[in-house]
C-alpha cells in the first residue's frame, strides 16, 4: 500500500498542505532579506494555513490519527505561543527554526495521516487526547525557550551578546514556567489515563506509551523540585529537560511511529 494518501480523495487537505508547506519554506528561505512585518506577516499566513490543514483533518472520514498528525499539532501550538511572545518580546528571535519544524511536520502528516481511530469508548476521550496534546504543546514551547537561552548564554561567553537581544534571565524563567504548566497538564493527562484505564479495562496498563510517559513526568518533577529546592539552572537543567521532552516524544510519538511505520499495524 502506498504511503502517499490519495489525491482524488484528500484533495482539499493536500492543497493546504501544500500551501502550508510552501509559505513555510519561502520564511525560512527569504526571511533574513525581509522586513519585520513581512516577516510577521508570512508566519500569520503559515500559522492559519496551518490551522486549515488540522481543521479539515478533523473532518475526513474516517477520521486519522497518529504520530505525524500529533506532531503537527505539537509544532502549531508553539508557533501559537511564540506569535503571542513575540508581541510581547519582540527581541525573541526563533523564525526560522519554527518555519523549518513547521515545514517538516506538515509534510510528514500528510504522508504519514495516521490510522483511523475507532469509535470512542467514552464521550470524555476526548478530553484526555487534549490534555495529552497541549502538554506536548507546552513542553515543546519550553523546549525552544530553553534552546534560545542556551544560543544567548553562547554569545555571551563569547562576547558576541547584543544589547537588543532577549536577556538570559527572561528566558530562563519563561522556560522554567512552561515546564511547569507542561508538567501540571502532563500529571492531568496521566490522572485521566489512569481514570480512563481502571473504568474501561479495570486495571492500569503499562504499555510504552504509559511507561515513557511516566519516566518524562518524574524527569519535569525532578528538574522542578531541583529548581526550587536547590537553584538548577545552566546546562543542568536544559538536559533535563530535553531528555524529559525527548521520553514524552517517545510516550505517544515515538510508539506509534513504530507501529504505523515499521510495524503496519493500527
Amino acid at each position: 500500500m502506498s504511503l502517499l494518501p490519495s489525491l482524488a480523495t484528500n484533495l482539499p487537505v493536500t492543497t493546504a498542505s501544500a500551501l502550508a508547506a510552501l509559505v513555510y519554506a519561502v520564511l525560512a528561505w527569504t526571511q533574513p532579506r525581509m522586513s519585520g512585518p513581512q516577516r510577521r506577516g508570512f508566519l500569520v499566513l503559515a500559522w492559519t494555513l496551518h490551522l486549515l490543514v488540522l481543521m479539515l483533518g478533523l473532518f475526513e472520514q474516517p477520521t486519522r490519527f497518529g504520530f505525524a498528525p500529533a506532531l503537527s499539532v505539537t509544532a502549531w501550538l508553539v508557533l501559537t505561543v511564540y506569535l503571542i511572545e513575540s508581541r510581547l518580546y519582540p527581541q525573541m528571535r526563533a523564525r526560522w527554526t519554527l518555519a523549518v519544524v513547521g515545514m517538516a511536520v506538515v509534510v510528514l502528516a500528510w504522508v504519514f495521516p495516521g490510522t483511523p481511530y475507532p469509535a470512542l469508548q467514552s464521550p470524555l476521550m476526548p478530553l484526555h487526547w487534549a490534555l495529552g496534546i497541549a502538554s506536548y504543546g507546552l513542553i515543546g514551547a519550553a523546549v525552544v525557550h530553553a534552546w534560545l537561552m542556551q544560543r544567548a548564554e553562547r554569545s555571551m561567553r563569547l562576547g558576541e551578546a547584543n544589547d537588543a537581544a532577549m536577556p538570559l534571565l527572561t528566558l530562563e524563567r519563561l522556560t522554567f514556567r512552561f515546564v511547569a504548566a507542561g508538567f501540571a497538564l502532563l500529571s492531568a493527562t496521566l490522572l485521566a489515563g489512569w481514570y480512563f484505564s481502571e473504568t474501561l479495562n479495570h486495571r492500569w496498563v503499562w504499555d510504552h506509551k504509559t511507561t515513557f510517559s511516566v519516566l518524562s513526568w518524574l524527569t519535569m518533577g525532578v528538574l522542578l523540585g531541583g529548581r526550587w529546592r536547590l537553584g538548577w539552572r545552566g546546562r543542568v537543567a536544559v538536559r533535563m529537560l530535553y531528555l524529559a521532552a525527548g521520553l514524552l516524544l517517545l510516550g505517544y510519538a515515538g510508539s506509534r511511529f513504530v507501529l504505523e511505520v515499521l510495524l503496519h499495524r493500527a
